[in-house]
């Protein structure tokens, strides 16, 4: 995945902070965004984080593995 990819949530990924569902449970399966960054480095060292891909949702931004992820057509 590269940044500007255009993405959907294939898995069941529930998150407790999103703006329009705050301090619920909201399941972002079926959910379309664009991929911000894939982080793979920092400060010039490589890094191998958890959830290295940060999907933008409109103004909010979410941080997902790679196989929770499938490319929109």
């Amino acid at each position: 995945m590269q940044p500007g990819d255009k993405v959907v949530v294939s898995a069941n990924v529930v998150v407790f902070n999103h703006p329009q569902h705050r301090g619920e449970a909201f399941d972002m399966q079926g959910s379309s965004g664009e991929v911000v960054s894939v982080l793979n480095e920092w400060k010039g060292r490589p890094i191998s984080p958890t959830l290295p891909v940060i999907v933008a949702f409109g103004r909010y931004k979410a941080h997902f593995r790679s196989d929770e992820l499938s490319v929109a057509d």
